[in-house]
């Protein structure tokens, strides 16, 4: 059975438990991280030398970074979330690239806004990274306008961590700009099982 190591409310784990249940693979999730602790220790700096979440052993590979393994669970299942043509593949494959480094005012965001308290948290930074993820999303929202998902006709492993960040950014105390298609893309996404199981639950 496939391993996750990694807490509930952590993102990128929550990318992974949500691909595993899109395709249906069963497995065992360990807390760890956070709260939890136990991600510095031997045991697991040995599977994941960062000492991050999530971390995956399938059949005795290991496997660390959400995207990653997001991608690897679809390939090693042959799941259609993972095109086979080359093309349409790579069109996936841009958006979880894209997530990874043209979202970083969603971070800010997050930690400033509900990991920290009212009274610590520095509203310039905040302002700054809201107004810059407002742009980033409007590209996302453009992309929209002539198909339903983001690599095309079909909910593809493209739409999972832009999709996870995005329930965030909608759901974030913050000003943000009407956006119509990322608002038609996100109410698709709210109706599939794994994403209100995994990704839509209060953020702590």
């Amino acid at each position: 059975m496939l391993k996750i190591w990694g807490r509930a409310n952590s993102i990128n784990v929550q990318k992974v438990l949500w691909v595993a249940d899109e395709i249906g693979i069963p497995y065992e999730r360990v807390d760890i991280g956070g709260p939890f602790g136990g991600n510095r220790e031997p045991a697991y700096l040995k599977l994941n030398p960062n000492g991050l979440v999530p971390t995956i052993e399938d059949d005795g590979f290991t496997l660390w970074e959400s995207n990653s393994i997001v991608r690897y669970l679809a390939a090693s299942r042959n799941s259609p979330l993972l095109p086979a043509e080359p093309k349409a593949r790579a069109e996936a494959e841009r958006w979880m690239d894209w997530q990874l480094t043209s979202l970083p005012g969603m971070t800010t965001l997050f930690w400033g806004l509900v990991r920290t308290p009212p009274e610590k948290r520095d509203p310039k930074p905040l302002e700054e990274a809201r107004v810059q993820t407002a742009e980033r999303w409007q590209i996302v929202d453009r992309h929209l306008a002539a198909r339903p998902y983001l690599a095309g006709d079909s909910f593809t492993v493209g739409d999972i961590p832009v999709g996870a960040m995005a329930y965030r950014w909608l759901n974030l105390p913050i000003e943000r700009p009407k956006l119509a298609n990322l608002d038609a893309w996100y109410e698709r996404l709210s109706k599939r099982p794994p994403y209100q199981r995994h990704v839509m639950p209060p953020m702590t």
